[in-house]
């Protein structure tokens, strides 16, 4: 190995380190990578998602026993937000799980990622810290597999590809 690759790692590792105490800090952050060249990440935290439109609706879900109240941003929003571009969106769970969404299906108002329910931020226990969620009972498009598929709970990361 030479020494600009181990010392690119030695950075990249202190970065990351840095990033992870800062979001430690300010509590579970999502990430929202581009795919682009440049490899842009933002971390978004609680207080930055707040600061963004809140969208909130009711539904049931096939995860849960009666309807509840979800609150958050709209995924178009985040996007929208962070500047990016691209065809797809893969949604990345802190287990690795991850689906996709065309960027043709993320509509103005849904999906959002959610980050409450009933008005409580959302535990890792609640499937948070952040939730993928659609209002299901508002259309049949939306209680389908694949939107089931896509509604990634404990959501840590987006990526933008192209």
């Amino acid at each position: 190995m030479n020494h600009h690759s181990s010392t690119g790692f030695a950075i990249a590792g202190a970065v990351c380190l840095a990033a992870f105490a800062a979001s430690a800090e300010e509590g579970p952050a999502l990430q929202v990578v581009s795919a682009n060249p440049t490899g842009t990440t933002l971390e978004l935290s609680l207080s930055d998602l707040d600061a963004l439109p809140q969208v909130s609706f009711e539904t049931s879900t096939i995860w849960t026993d009666t309807a509840i109240t979800f609150s958050g941003v709209a995924m178009a929003e985040i996007i929208k937000a962070a500047g990016l571009t691209g065809s797809t969106v893969e949604m990345v769970a802190l287990n690795d799980y991850a689906a996709t969404i065309p960027m043709s299906d993320v509509a103005e108002s849904a999906p959002i990622i959610a980050t409450r329910i009933d008005g409580a931020t959302l535990s890792v226990r609640d499937k948070g810290p952040f939730w993928v969620v659609f209002p299901y009972d508002a259309d049949p498009k939306y209680q389908t597999e694949t939107v089931y598929s896509q509604s990634v709970w404990q959501l840590s990361r987006l990526n933008i590809l192209d």
